[in-house]
C-alpha cells in the first residue's frame, strides 16, 4: 500500500458544506475528507439502495419522513426522484456501480404486488441497477419464480392475468437486466446453491487496464422459516462462515477489493447520516468478518446509518444501511491502488443521501410509476365473481362468522390445489388437505382476515379484484402439513387461556365446512373439548391418526399463539394468501355465506359456564395517523406485546 503520509491533505470546506446539506459523510480517516483529490488512485463509486418493496410512487405513511444530522427532517421516496438523484451522484465518476442488498420487490404496494412485481423490475432496469443480493422477500413465491420469471422473464401460467403484463412501453415482461446472488441460500435436499455466491466487476484503471472488485452476497439467516418466505425446500448457511469463505476464494482469484452485500442488518440510532450504539446480527458479523472485506452494506432491518467500524485487525471499513422504501441512496467511495487493486482504506468515504422530492423527477421513471398506478386502478375495479350476500367478521356467541367460515373454506381449497409451474419441487408428496383452520382473532399478531366482503347492491354483488385482494392476506403462503389428531385437539383447546384477574380469553379458530365440534362452556381450560365430539367429514377425531392440515404459514409456526401445531411434518407450500384468495373467488364464480353451524356449545346454562372474551385488537397506526402495513403490524405484535418486530435468539429484533 502506498504511504498516505507522503501527501499533504487539507479539508475542503466547500465540499463539506455541500455534503452536510444532504447528510454527513463517514470517513475512514481525516485524509479521506479530501480523497477526491487523490487522483493517482482509481476511484470506484458504489451506490446502493435496499428494501424498496415495490414502492414506486413513494415511501408509505410516516416512512416518507426521515431524520438526518441535527434533527433535520426530509420528505423522501419515489423512483422518479431516485433516478434524478442517481444521475446527479453518478456525474463525473468513471467507475460507478449501483446494487442492492435485497427485498427490492415483494411487498404491499398494490400497483406492484398485483402485477407479479414486474413494475418494480421495469423501474430498476430503467435506473440501471447492476446486480442485487437476494433478500428474504425475493423468496416469497419460490426460488424458481426468482430465477425463471424475475430474472429470465419466463411466463406462468396465464399471460396478462398472472404475469407477463404489458409494461409502460407496451412490451411484455422480459425479466431483469441485472442478476441476483446469494452465497448462503441452498437447496435443502442436496446443499447446492440456489444462486451464484458472488460476482466480480472490473473497473477502468486507465491506460487500458482493468481492476477487479468482488461482491459477496448473503441472504438473511432463517429466511426459509420466515412466514412470507417459508420455503421447506431451502435452507440458509451461516453468514459469517460463508462470508469469510467467499472472501478467501476471491483473494485466491486475485481480487484485492471486496465488498459484502448482506440482507441482514442492525440498529444504530435514528440519524441516517451517522450511527451510534450499534447492535444486531450484521454488526456482530462486521466486527468478526475477514479483514479482506473492505466494506459491508446491509439491509433487511429497515434502518438507516453510516459509520466506520474496525475490522478484526483494527482497520476501519464502512458499515452502512440505506433505510427502506426508497428513502435513501447510500454512496461509498473506494480508492484502489492502481498497481495492486487493493483498497486504500484511509481514503474511504460513505454517505447516505436522502431521496428528496425537491428535485425535478426523472421523466422516464415518472412515466413508469404513473403507468402502473393507472393500470393498478383499472385492475382494482375488474370483476372476479359475485356474492349473494355480505360476509362479515361479526362473530356469534361461539366465535363463528361468515367471513371466518369463508376464509377457512378458501384455505381448504388452497390446500388441495396442485403445485403450479412456478412452484419449487416439494420434498414431500402434495397430499391434499383433510381440513383447514384460520385464526380469526389470534392471541398474538394480526388476523389474516383484513376486512369484510360487503355486497355491492348497485353492481348485483360484483366482487372486484381490489375487494378480494384487500380483504385477506399478509403475503404468506397457505401450507399443508401433517399433524396428529392430538395436535388438532390441543390446538382447539388453545382457543381458551386464563387472563389477568381470573378472566378467560377466547381466540377462536374458524374451521372448514367439513369440520364440526362442540365445546364445554363449563369445562376447565385445556379440558373443554372431547375428541369424540370433533368430526371431520363425519368421522370422530382420532388422536393417533395423522391428518393433512391447511393453514397459513404464520399460524403453523406459532406466530398466532397456537403452539400445538409446532412439530408438524411433511410441509408443502402453496400460493400466497392474497393471490390464492383471488384465484379462489375466480374459480368459485359465486360466493354464498355458509350457515354458522360448525361450532356448538354445551353446558352454556350451568353455573360457572363461560365462553370467554375475545381480545379486540386495534389497527396499529403510524405517527402520521396512517395504518401500519398489515405484515408489519403483525410482526410488531407477535411475541413482543406490541414492540417493533419479532425477537430472535439473542434479543435482536427481526423485521419483516
Amino acid at each position: 500500500m502506498r504511504d498516505i503520509g507522503r501527501r499533504s491533505f487539507f479539508t475542503a470546506a466547500g465540499a463539506l458544506a455541500t455534503a452536510s446539506a444532504i447528510g454527513s459523510n463517514a470517513y475512514a480517516t481525516g485524509h479521506a475528507r479530501d480523497a477526491a483529490t487523490a487522483d493517482e488512485y482509481v476511484d470506484v463509486q458504489l451506490l446502493n439502495i435496499t428494501d424498496l418493496h415495490g414502492y414506486l410512487q413513494g415511501a408509505p405513511g410516516a416512512h416518507s419522513i426521515i431524520t438526518g444530522a441535527g434533527g433535520k427532517t426530509y420528505t423522501v421516496g419515489g423512483v422518479a426522484y431516485m433516478a434524478a438523484h442517481l444521475e446527479r451522484l453518478r456525474a463525473g465518476h468513471r467507475n460507478s456501480l449501483f446494487f442492492a442488498p435485497g427485498d427490492l420487490f415483494s411487498g404491499w404496494e398494490f400497483d406492484a404486488a398485483t402485477f407479479a412485481d414486474e413494475p418494480t423490475i421495469e423501474a430498476l432496469n430503467a435506473m440501471g441497477l447492476d446486480f442485487a443480493s437476494a433478500g428474504n422477500h425475493e423468496f416469497d413465491k419460490s426460488a424458481k419464480f426468482l430465477t425463471a420469471h424475475m430474472e429470465d422473464g419466463d411466463s406462468f401460467p396465464v399471460v396478462g392475468r398472472d404475469d407477463d403484463f404489458e409494461d409502460s412501453t407496451g412490451r411484455r415482461f422480459q425479466g431483469a437486466k441485472f442478476p441476483y446472488y446469494s452465497a448462503n441460500m441452498v437447496w435443502n435436499r442436496n446443499g447446492e446453491l440456489v444462486l451464484p455466491p458472488y460476482n466480480i466487476e472490473y473497473v477502468d484503471a486507465g491506460g487500458g487496464r482493468r481492476l477487479p472488485v468482488g461482491f459477496i452476497h448473503l441472504t438473511a439467516i432463517g429466511t426459509e422459516s420466515f412466514p412470507g418466505s417459508y420455503q421447506p425446500g431451502l435452507r440458509t448457511l451461516d453468514e459469517l462462515e460463508t462470508a469469510n469463505r467467499c472472501a478467501a476464494e476471491l483473494r485466491s482469484r486475485g481480487v484485492r477489493a471486496i465488498v459484502l452485500s448482506m440482507h441482514d442488518g442492525a440498529v444504530a440510532g435514528g440519524d441516517f447520516s451517522s450511527g451510534r450504539n450499534p447492535s444486531g446480527p450484521a454488526y456482530e458479523l462486521a466486527l468478526r468478518a475477514s479483514p479482506d472485506i473492505d466494506a459491508i452494506v446491509t439491509g433487511h432491518w429497515h434502518t438507516a446509518f453510516t459509520m466506520m467500524l474496525p475490522d478484526p485487525d483494527g482497520v476501519p471499513r464502512p458499515f452502512v444501511e440505506a433505510g427502506c422504501y426508497g428513502q435513501l441512496v447510500n454512496e461509498i467511495n473506494l480508492r484502489l491502488d492502481p498497481d495492486t487493486g487493493a483498497v486504500i482504506r484511509e481514503l474511504t468515504t460513505a454517505t447516505n443521501h436522502p431521496n428528496t422530492r425537491d428535485v425535478t423527477p426523472d421523466p422516464e421513471l415518472k412515466s413508469i410509476a404513473g403507468y402502473w398506478a393507472d393500470y393498478g386502478s383499472r385492475r382494482a375495479r375488474s370483476r372476479l365473481g359475485t356474492q349473494t350476500a355480505s360476509f362479515t367478521r361479526r362473530r356469534n356467541a361461539v366465535g363463528e362468522s361468515t367471513m371466518g367460515n369463508l376464509v377457512a373454506d378458501w384455505a381448504l381449497w388452497a390446500g388441495r390445489q396442485p403445485l403450479g409451474p412456478m412452484d419449487d419441487p416439494a420434498d414431500h408428496p402434495n397430499t391434499p388437505a383433510d381440513l383447514a383452520v384460520i385464526a380469526v382473532a389470534p392471541r398474538v399478531g394480526q388476523a389474516v382476515i383484513a376486512g369484510d366482503l360487503i355486497r355491492n347492491e348497485e353492481t348485483g354483488g360484483t366482487v372486484t379484484f381490489a375487494q378480494a385482494w384487500n380483504s385477506v392476506g399478509f403475503g404468506d403462503p397457505i401450507m399443508t402439513v401433517t399433524v396428529t389428531g392430538r395436535q388438532l385437539h390441543d390446538a382447539l383447546e388453545e382457543q381458551w387461556a386464563p387472563t389477568a384477574g381470573g378472566g378467560l380469553g377466547f381466540s377462536p379458530l374458524a374451521v372448514s365446512a367439513n369440520v364440526r365440534y362442540t365445546f364445554d362452556a363449563a369445562g376447565a381450560v385445556g379440558r373443554r373439548i372431547d375428541p369424540a365430539e370433533v368430526f371431520i367429514d363425519g368421522t370422530a377425531l382420532d388422536l393417533t391418526r395423522r391428518y393433512r392440515l391447511a393453514a397459513p404459514s404464520y399460524t403453523l409456526i406459532n406466530q398466532d399463539g397456537f403452539s400445538a401445531f409446532t412439530g408438524f411434518t411433511a410441509p408443502v407450500r402453496h400460493t400466497r394468501d392474497f393471490e390464492s384468495f383471488v384465484s379462489f373467488i375466480r374459480a368459485k364464480k359465486q360466493l354464498n355465506p355458509a350457515p354458522l353451524n360448525r361450532v356448538a356449545v354445551k353446558n352454556a346454562g350451568v353455573p360457572g359456564a363461560r365462553t370467554g372474551t375475545v381480545t379486540q385488537r386495534q389497527q396499529l397506526l403510524q405517527p402520521d395517523g396512517s395504518m401500519v402495513p398489515r405484515p408489519e403490524a403483525a410482526l410488531r405484535t407477535a411475541l413482543t406485546g406490541g414492540a417493533e418486530g419479532q425477537r430472535a435468539p439473542g434479543g435482536f429484533r427481526v423485521p419483516c
